[in-house]
């Protein structure tokens, strides 16, 4: 993070030349982004070291003994994804586990992912109800189903992104067992819940997260830390509390305390042409440092349309009874548009919101959201603003004033 006035900021937004910011003198409060990390080799040789050192607990290789059938869980955005799987996989085969005894579980939404060819690759798909298996049943005797893989096996390594989601005010969900390794039912009651209730909803998530970490057995997780450009900051290895606590710590960069709140704050994505939930979160991270009468901008390549919820909130419906009707619909699409619509309210208050994007100018407008069309303009709306703040890949942070 910097808060000196550099003569030019560059803004990696997809575009084939980035947008170039030149803040005049005393304009730019600050210009974050997260921490430098590795990838590659270096990658899968971090990733080693944590498993030798675990935060808390045994190492990895003392985790199987001989014949033991281990399912490696992967969920979240995992950067470094092959060098860290790998490493994993070399583990569990140096501790005398052969590559017939090793399951790497993903999810259907990462079906595209690299395998590794030392270990089985398994794809769980949520809507299969037939691919889980009875867990538990929560405080309101509601069973809870998870992946049969991860019921049958006699090791479960879980593998899993950390990170913070500005939109949730807290710590992001895709990285996480629960409710990523269970019937869609359950990720859809979650978005009905923090759509109605979202700090509760957040609470209520972690505690089950906790439960069926532990009703699992689960006493080994390795959590990482994503850093700038698609790179590996950080990796912690060990029982789950430890693990988790570790990774916390090394993600702080990504939770920069600025001095003071800017007239205008512009936000880029980790991926430009990410879909409307990250746009939300860039946004929503934007906000928290911006007046509450200032002006977010998201840089981006969207070309995912709102859905009717998010327009009819833009066109002047009150956002309750907007959620409300979508709850009470049971339409999947309509409850999630409703939850990421919910989301970018509360984040987003009284502020303008300008964005910069593939979708059609007329029909950004009409959703009453400013439309950059070009490097240009972005740069204009920049040189106008009395102070300035640069969040770059701002959907992986949770900024705060000091």
């Amino acid at each position: 993070m910097t808060s000196t006035s550099p003569e030019s900021i560059e803004l990696h937004a997809g575009q084939d030349a980035p947008i170039r910011l030149s803040p005049t003198p005393g304009q730019l409060i600050a210009e974050c982004a997260g921490p430098v990390g590795v990838v590659h080799l270096e990658a899968n040789q971090r990733v080693s070291d944590a498993t030798i050192r675990p935060e808390e607990g045994p190492p990895l290789t003392s985790h199987v003994v001989e014949g033991d059938r281990v399912v490696i869980a992967v969920a979240g955005d995992l950067p470094q994804d092959q060098a860290v799987i790998d490493a994993v996989v070399s583990m569990l085969a140096a501790a005398g586990t052969p590559a017939d005894h090793i399951d790497v579980l993903r999810l259907w939404s990462n079906r595209l992912q690299p395998v590794v060819a030392s270990a089985t690759t398994t794809i769980f798909d949520p809507s299969s109800e037939a691919d889980t298996s009875y867990l538990m049943a929560d405080e309101e005797a509601n069973p809870r189903h998870i992946a049969r893989p991860l019921v049958d096996a006699d090791v479960v390594i879980f593998v899993g992104s950390f990170g913070w989601n500005a939109a949730l005010a807290g710590r992001a969900i895709e990285g996480e067992l629960w409710p990523a390794f269970s019937r869609a039912e359950a990720a859809q009651q979650l978005r009905r819940t923090l759509a109605l209730r979202p700090r509760g909803g957040h609470r209520a998530w972690l505690t089950a997260t906790h439960e069926v970490l532990w009703q699992l057995g689960v006493i080994a997780e390795l959590r990482v830390v994503p850093g700038r450009g698609g790179s590996l900051a950080s990796v912690a290895f060990g029982m789950p509390a430890a693990a988790v606590a570790a990774a916390k710590r090394a993600s702080q960069a990504w939770r920069p305390r600025l001095s003071k709140a800017a007239e205008l704050s512009v936000a880029t994505l980790s991926d430009p042409h990410a879909g409307l939930d990250r746009v939300i979160r860039a946004a929503a991270a934007a906000a928290r440092v911006t007046y509450p009468d200032g002006t977010v901008c998201v840089t981006s390549r969207l070309t995912e349309e709102p859905g009717v919820v998010f327009t009819r909130w833009r066109q002047g419906v009150a956002i309750e009874p907007l959620v409300k009707e979508a709850i009470r619909s049971r339409d999947v699409a309509l409850i999630q548009d409703a939850f990421f619509t919910r989301q970018l309210a509360r984040a987003l208050g009284s502020r303008r919101l300008v964005l910069a994007s593939d979708l059609d100018e007329a029909a950004v407008e009409s959703l009453d959201i400013g439309h950059a069309g070009s490097a240009e303009d972005v740069a204009r709306l920049a040189h106008t603003a009395e102070s300035l703040i640069v969040l770059h890949e701002a959907d992986r942070m949770l900024p705060g004033l000091a």
